[in-house]
């Protein structure tokens, strides 16, 4: 009974950790590099620049600020949901959430070394991303995550070669 139940855990607890992966992996990249050229606009080049020579609580401050903004956002989603426009809901829901950890992650590329400063927020990232990164060797040593992951390769394979063989006709 046990080895049924960790294998349903499993199935359960996998798609969710995948999810989570590939937000944080391919998400978080391309967002980043549509961020970086925004960046490079004067205005916000401006900003970033202001941003950057804060002291270490303002800088705090600026990196938690944006967290409010998806405040509108999630009630612009509760009145569409109330409407009966649950599209709108779920569009205004993730729309919020990609600006939202667009800008996040930009601000804390630009403000991560002033909070750093701070020792409890060392200390706090530090056992963040080292809890991460257990979690995540936890995750990718799954059989069903492996099984997963192997399967999307071939995936990817058999698409190059399908796309490779129509370019050469």
């Amino acid at each position: 009974m046990k080895r049924h139940l960790k294998r349903a855990l499993e199935l359960l607890f996998v798609p969710v950790a995948a999810a989570i992966v590939f937000v944080e992996d391919v998400l978080l990249h391309y967002l980043g590099l549509a961020m970086a050229a925004i960046a490079r606009w004067p205005l916000i080049a401006r900003i970033e620049a202001w941003l950057a020579t804060l002291p270490p609580w303002a800088a705090l401050v600026a990196f938690v600020a944006p967290s409010t903004l998806v405040l509108p956002v999630k009630l612009a989603a509760v009145w569409f949901a109330m409407q009966g426009k649950f599209v709108l809901a779920t569009g205004a829901i993730v729309l919020g959430k990609v600006v939202a950890t667009a800008l996040v992650a930009r601000l804390y590329k630009i403000l991560r070394p002033t909070l750093l400063r701070l020792s409890w927020y060392l200390r706090a990232e530090t056992w963040l991303f080292g809890f991460r990164d257990r979690v995540y060797a936890f995750v990718r040593a799954l059989p069903a995550w492996q099984a997963a992951t192997a399967m999307i390769r071939r995936a990817k394979a058999w698409l190059a070669e399908l796309v490779s063989g129509l370019t050469t006709r």
